[in-house]
């Protein structure tokens, strides 16, 4: 174990998750992008940013306010990380805003897409936007008044308002000077002119108008006989990580319910104003708050970018926007569809494995797989695991009508899931009305293994008067979702593999009942095995090393943290062993620092596509070990965490992860940046010259996997 840990040695979480997000924004910045996308992204740089208030300076402002003495692996203090991240979400923030108001803005007005400012509408879009605002939204705005009977209202987490000052005496006699108006939830903050009320006439163009826009310009009706000296929005960002003391309550999903409605009111650690707001009026907000100066982003805009996100879907350019694609199958699964027979896909996987590369391959099998588990006759058991499945889930109906069919249904929901709670309480209670057993994991533990289970009756092979139970397994680097299915490139693995069937069945027991943890045989499994598994792996590739053979290991995952593998890995490096690592986001190892990690490579991938996948590769003197996992290299992945990490066994398969999962991401000139052993990142570019060929990964796995 590491006991002693320098600055020089690891980098800074907080800052390196905000330089995965300056990585995106270069994607908005990059014009050889579709203008559409590059909205896109933008608005995911601002979604990013309110989780990492919600969660990361949420929790370092816990820190402060307690006073803690406890540092990160860099050796910083939270204050000093809170000082150093306040500099670069600035930085951040102006860039966003310098680049929607200079560059996209202008970019699609060109292309007929605007959205009109109140000083040029047009005479029927002043009277369309008179009649909105008095028939769907005065209705339902209650504008508050501050004074002793009228306190400073709840303001809820990320909701848009409106801070007015004001001038005179209301019917009442009071002269309070300030109001607060709430935007109500269930409008839009980005409304398209109908047809016939755009300034232009072309199909090809599309007018919006903003609800912040919609209200300055009629605010006055909340006010009558008042004088409305200034009207601004704002926006504040709350701690939104639930409390829940697993080891006291009786019953997680109880207290869980009880939790939730709490999110939308923690403690304030972000106020976002327009940058025209008075001083006034930002210092009290700021008072209302308890927030300081630091805690202050004025913007020239949308308080809330997010809200673009939607805009491309409203808007046919597909000219605009990132060529579609269908997504391909395996060759096995495609003769499968062309058949009628529930129970093919049991014998297929009887005689091989089959791999899935998500979303360059249709998630649509996995979901198959479980639906003809649910018509097989022959099925009389399915057991999964869920941790994020999304309110509109083709598998939890699946689950859900196996249930009812009479088949053993064993679900472990994960109710701990970051902004999945409510959607997964709400699946927890409807698999329980229909009789399935639903089991919430293990206390201390979030279950993150991606894994399904069928128990099958089949005759046992040459023998065809005696049945057996044949188990079959799906397993998992990312979440079965069918949204995000599309959008994270992840790997999946359909097996009917003895071995590691019998493991993911000895993974479920233990979720499921109590006992010791049984040695698994081809699983490395969080928290019992993967951290020592990991390290052992590393390891032995520094014995072939100095033994004078030739040394290798690539890794990809989302967040590389735990000084351990850290350490090792720089042990790796002064041994020999060549070491590339595909690291999406949060990396605290330095790479290329002469006597530390001159043997490493960082690498990071930002593309079309989030990537996901998490692929462990040891040469072990050729034989090459390749494993698939949930897991990315962190502490609470490897400690807190259910978490499994399975081999590919099939030479074939093995040859198509090292073809699709990695090399195609090392060879990347075009999406990968490459780190530097300060923790800064350079993009790479194509060489000039007859060789300066483009290479994009994910467009290469597009031509490769998907259909044309």
């Amino acid at each position: 174990m590491v006991t002693k840990k320098t600055v020089s040695r690891f980098l800074n979480r907080e800052i390196q998750l905000l330089a995965f997000n300056h990585r995106v924004l270069a994607q908005a910045e990059d014009k050889t992008v579709p203008l559409l996308e590059r909205l896109k992204y933008l608005s995911i740089v601002s979604s990013n940013l309110d989780e990492f208030f919600e969660i990361r300076v949420a929790g370092l402002k816990e820190q402060i306010k307690l006073n803690s003495t406890m540092r990160g692996d860099d050796g910083r203090s939270a204050k000093q990380t809170f000082r150093l991240l306040v500099t670069e979400v600035n930085t951040m923030v102006a860039r966003q805003y310098a680049l929607l108001n200079d560059e996209m803005f202008p970019a699609m007005a060109a292309e007929g897409i605007r959205f009109v400012r109140r000083a040029n509408w047009t005479s029927a879009q002043q009277t369309w936007v008179k009649d909105f605002f008095f028939r769907e939204m005065m209705p339902l705005l209650t504008p508050i008044g501050l004074d002793p009977a009228h306190p400073f209202p709840r303001i809820f987490n990320k909701s848009l308002n409106f801070a007015v000052e004001l001038r005179g005496r209301d019917a009442f006699g009071r002269d309070s000077q300030r109001a607060i108006v709430q935007a109500p939830r269930v409008l839009p903050r980005v409304i398209k002119f109908p047809v016939g009320i755009a300034s232009e006439t072309d199909d090809r163009s599309s007018e919006f108008v903003f609800l912040t826009s919609i209200l300055h310009a009629h605010v006055g009706e909340l006010f009558a006989g008042m004088e409305v000296l200034g009207c601004y929005q704002f926006r504040v960002t709350r701690n939104s990580d639930l409390f829940v003391d697993e080891e006291e309550v009786k019953n997680l999903r109880i207290a869980l319910q009880g939790e939730l409605p709490q999110r939308h009111l923690g403690d304030a650690v972000r106020l976002e104003v327009a940058d025209n707001c008075s001083d006034e009026m930002t210092q009290f907000l700021l008072a209302q708050f308890e927030l300081d100066e630091a805690d202050l982003y004025r913007v020239n805009g949308p308080v809330n970018l997010v809200r673009l996100m939607n805009v491309p879907d409203q808007v046919a350019r597909p000219d605009l926007k990132f060529p579609p694609f269908a997504a391909g199958s395996p060759k096995v699964i495609q003769k499968l569809n062309k058949q009628k027979d529930v129970s093919g896909i049991f014998e297929i996987l009887a005689k091989h494995d089959v791999l899935l590369h998500h979303p360059f391959q249709s998630f649509a099998p996995v979901i198959e797989f479980i639906q003809q588990a649910a018509r097989d006759p022959q099925v009389v058991a399915i057991k999964q695991t869920v941790y994020r499945t999304g309110t509109d889930s083709a598998i939890m109906e699946t689950l859900i009508d196996a249930a009812k069919r009479g088949k053993e249904v064993t679900v472990v929901v994960e109710l701990l899931a970051r902004f999945d709670e409510e959607a997964n309480l709400n699946w927890a209670a409807k698999l329980e009305a229909v009789g399935a057993h639903v089991v919430y994991g293990v206390v201390g533990h979030k279950t993150h293994a991606k894994m399904a289970l069928i128990v099958r009756r089949e005759f046992e092979t040459g023998d065809e008067g005696r049945k057996i139970l044949r188990r079959y397994v799906h397993l998992g680097t990312g979440n079965y979702h069918p949204r995000t299915a599309r959008l994270y490139t992840d790997f999946g693995l359909l097996t009917s593999h003895e071995g590691i069937c019998a493991d993911v069945n000895e993974i479920f027991v233990q979720l499921t009942g109590l006992g010791k943890a049984t040695k698994l045989k081809h699983v490395w499994q969080s928290p019992f095995t993967l951290h020592d598994r990991v390290i052992a792996a590393i390891d032995n590739e520094i014995k072939l090393a100095k033994s004078g053979k030739r040394a290798l290991i690539i890794a990809k995952m989302n967040s590389l943290l735990d000084p351990d593998v850290i350490e090792t890995l720089y042990r790796a490096s002064a041994a020999g062993v060549k070491i590339d690592l595909i690291v999406r986001g949060v990396c605290a190892l330095r790479p290329g620092v002469p006597g530390l990690s001159e043997n490493i490579r960082v690498r990071s991938i930002v593309g079309r596509f989030l990537e996901h996948s998490r692929i462990f590769y040891f040469r072990e003197g050729g034989s090459e070990r390749v494993m698939l996992s949930s897991a990315d290299w962190m502490e609470r992945n490897f400690f807190r965490r259910i978490e499994t990490c399975f081999p590919i066994l099939d030479p074939k398969l093995k040859k198509r992860v090292i073809s699709e999962g990695l090399t195609p991401y090392l060879q990347d000139n075009a999406q990968a940046w490459e780190m530097d052993g300060d923790g800064g990142y350079t993009r790479k570019k194509p060489a000039r010259g007859a060789r300066g060929v483009r290479r994009a990964a994910q467009e290469q796995l597009l031509q490769l996997l998907a259909m044309e």
